[in-house]
């Protein structure tokens, strides 16, 4: 296949107007995010491998877990009860790959599920050889005022604490050569206001991806973030964008677009894998153009 032209490969056509409550389910999205149903094509790279995915039923962790099941793993992934019938179509598709899928539902908010989710994964699959923490949580506000105490609470109980818990609790299970990806954001270095608390946790994701990295090194475990600039997904018409910023989402970027998330599967693949068996407390940003400084 030639080269495709990355700013026409996937539509840059204005998104619909569409609101639903919080989560959000990629089913009832239009369009659908592109997580690599069908557009994925995995070459072996992470056979009989077994990962654990966050966030995992819909968008960029649906992504992950799609192109992990077609590089040949095994994949348990982690959801809100209310987002099942998005996690049932993931488990379709790694069933139809020939893998193994493993269904956790529960949120990361409690301490205690972190510990069991990872137990619950590793005695599921056989085993763990990677953990990839994309399960995130994002409100706008329209000005400082705005923020409360509670949506503060919310965003880093659901994007920072189950880092520390999952990855504590991984430890029991990981051996040299697994690997832990997070997820962060081009909102951790290029902050916007109507986000505080979201970007925020955002750059508390790559200080502890980072600090984790120097002490895990010795255990030969790598550590290394994934932070995506605007993706299409659930998460920006559940309130993680204004409905007024909907139609031209994505579009400021250099590309002109926003990301599909089957464009990052590539690089979650490539942390995970063998190939990047020297990378280790790096920031994978893609972003569709904006620099990470």
């Amino acid at each position: 296949m030639a080269a495709q032209d990355p700013r026409t490969k996937f539509s840059s056509e204005d998104f619909p107007k569409q609101e639903q409550a919080v989560p959000g389910l990629q089913k009832e999205l239009e369009p659908k995010p592109d997580c690599g149903e069908t557009s994925y094509i995995g070459y072996g790279r992470l056979t009989n491998y077994k990962m654990l995915v966050t966030g995992g039923d819909s968008a960029i962790g649906r992504a992950a877990a799609i192109a992990y099941a077609k590089e040949g793993a095994d994949v348990a992934i982690n959801y809100l009860p209310e987002e099942q019938t998005d996690a049932e179509e993931v488990q379709e598709v790694i069933e139809a790959a020939g893998r193994k899928a493993v269904l956790i539902p529960g949120d990361l908010r409690n301490e205690q599920f972190n510990y069991d989710l990872v137990e619950q994964a590793y005695n599921a699959l056989g085993g763990l050889d990677n953990v990839t923490l994309v399960a995130g949580h994002q409100q706008y506000r329209d000005d400082l005022k705005s923020f409360d105490t509670a949506s503060f609470t919310q965003t880093f109980e659901t994007n920072v604490y189950p880092i520390f818990w999952t990855v504590q609790k991984a430890l029991d299970y990981l051996q040299p050569g697994a690997t832990i990806t997070t997820t962060s954001s081009v909102q951790g270095y290029n902050p916007n206001p109507i986000l505080h608390d979201y970007a925020a946790s955002k750059a508390a994701i790559i200080s502890l991806t980072k600090s984790l990295s120097e002490e895990l090194g010795a255990k030969g475990i790598r550590v290394n973030c994934v932070a995506p600039g605007p993706f299409w997904s659930p998460l920006q018409i559940s309130g993680g964008q204004p409905q007024s910023k909907i139609p031209t989402f994505g579009q400021k970027e250099v590309l002109g677009r926003a990301g599909q998330p089957v464009e990052l599967s590539g690089v979650y693949v490539h942390l995970a894998a063998e190939e990047s068996s020297y990378t280790t407390g790096q920031v994978y940003g893609v972003t569709g153009g904006t620099q990470l400084d």
